[in-house]
């Protein structure tokens, strides 16, 4: 029981990292959406969570030595490190950038409700352990 309930948290406890990293890179698009050559930037969740989950996938990834944490540019360094994909725009723009409100609006939303869920998903597991611990 302890194990399953371990893998669980694990699995809950990584999701949730990822999703307020890419939450928080959703952010860096919009906030970004009048900047002239920014790229907008996202992650493949799915396969991102599924190389935390696995601690042997990470034995082959290369990892940059850097002098400051400044020099590579990353929403939240160490989370999604090497993970970074850049956003082919539906329509170009004059001055570059290619964050696209609308799909930044929709992504965000997605990811909060994702969030949310895996929020709730968590707690409703800790009432029904402490229920069960409960003496009756």
């Amino acid at each position: 029981m302890i194990n399953k309930l371990d893998k669980e948290l694990n699995f809950h406890h990584q999701a949730l990292s990822l999703r307020a990293a890419r939450q928080e890179l959703l952010s860096s698009n919009v906030a970004n959406a009048d900047t002239p050559n920014f790229k907008a930037k996202d992650i493949d969740f799915a396969s991102v969570l599924r190389e935390k989950l696995v601690p042997t996938a990470n034995l082959n990834k290369v990892n940059l030595i850097t002098t400051s944490p400044l020099h590579i540019n990353s929403a939240t360094p160490g989370i999604l490190d090497g993970s970074l994909l850049y956003r082919v725009p539906l329509q170009s723009s004059a001055d570059g950038n290619t964050v696209d409100m609308d799909t930044e609006r929709t992504r965000f939303a997605d990811n909060s409700i994702k969030y949310d869920a895996s929020i709730t998903f968590i707690t409703n597991e800790f009432k029904n352990l402490t229920l069960a611990m409960q003496e009756r």
